[in-house]
């Protein structure tokens, strides 16, 4: 019966891979959703601005804080890391068929505007969340200008 099991662990895990490669050509261009990301996109992100600052938020679940790095160099944000694997030790009783969650490196890069200041970065990682805050130059900022 053990025979058996592996034959059907590796054919659900085919299945699964041509499911992946098919979802990928079919899926149309325009589709948003973490699903629609290419396979090993790694943390997903969302990049938003404010007068004072561009603010990134990445959805990265089970990641220790010190496993992150990141970095702003010549108007360039890297966020990088390393996620752990969850599987279990692999056995004859064992067998994967199906594997949605990333694990490995993983590194996001993100073009920043010209008026970020490289000196002001705060990241904060809280419930799988990282927030990474980058102020702006104060040349930068709106001033109101007083009419004498």
């Amino acid at each position: 019966m053990n025979g058996m099991m592996g034959i059907y662990g590796d054919l659900f895990g085919e299945i699964n891979r041509m499911q992946k490669n098919l979802d990928q050509l079919l899926t149309p261009m325009g589709t948003v959703g973490i699903r629609a990301m290419p396979r090993r996109t790694f943390p997903v992100i969302n990049v938003g601005s404010t007068p004072e600052a561009i603010e990134v938020l990445a959805l990265a679940p089970g990641i220790y804080p010190n496993a992150l790095q990141i970095t702003v160099d010549k108007g360039v944000l890297v966020i990088a890391g390393e996620r752990k694997t969850a599987l279990p030790e692999d056995t004859d009783n064992t067998s994967l068929y199906a594997q949605e969650r990333f694990d490995g490196s993983f590194r996001r890069v993100v073009s920043l505007p010209d008026d970020v200041d490289a000196s002001k970065v705060e990241a904060n990682y809280r419930d799988g969340m990282l927030r990474v805050r980058l102020g702006r130059l104060e040349a930068s900022k709106p001033r109101r200008i007083e009419v004498k």
